[in-house]
């Protein structure tokens, strides 16, 4: 993923784990005696509003919605076939799809999305595992929708289909 740039209240941007927020307003703040730039964000799943440091932009993972190529991306990575954690106990695998998607990279969230539902095809998921498919599949479904300015139903069944059909 390409650095952060300059944010510009309305634009569009992804804030890792929480997706795809608005910038609402730039606000200055004096902290500690010096004045600081912070974007207000406005996550758009749940209305909360987020202030992020402009100079902590990059470092916190937010950044721009995916483009065209990288939604490809993303729908390669769920069409791949390969997992490997049957060995795993179900919190050791949740563990670690909890620390994917907090990176805030799509293609992780893709990863743990797609091994979630190759998963649920073989056994049971627990209630947490569960839980992490459907954010794993909101924050992936949502920022694909903003991104193709497409219904987050039509993005959703474009994606199930994927599995109904592998």
């Amino acid at each position: 993923m390409q650095a952060t740039e300059e944010f510009k209240i309305g634009d569009k941007a992804v804030y890792p784990a929480q997706g795809v927020a608005e910038v609402v307003s730039i606000d200055e703040r004096d902290i500690a005696g010096s004045l600081q730039k912070f974007y207000v964000l406005r996550i758009l799943d749940s209305d909360r509003k987020i202030m992020v440091p402009v100079a902590n932009a990059d470092a916190v993972g937010l950044r721009q919605v995916i483009n065209e190529t990288e939604i490809r991306e993303i729908f390669d990575i769920l069409e791949e076939k390969t997992i490997g954690f049957d060995t795993q106990t179900w919190n050791r695998r949740y563990r670690g799809f909890m620390d994917k998607i907090k990176t805030g990279s799509i293609y992780d969230v893709a990863e743990v999305l797609r091994d979630l539902y190759r998963l649920k095809a073989n056994k049971q998921l627990s209630f947490g595992e569960r839980r992490m498919l459907d954010t794993a599949r909101t924050l992936i479904v949502k920022e694909i929708a903003i991104a193709r300015d497409q219904s987050e139903d039509q993005v959703k069944e474009d994606i199930e289909a994927i599995f109904f059909t592998n």
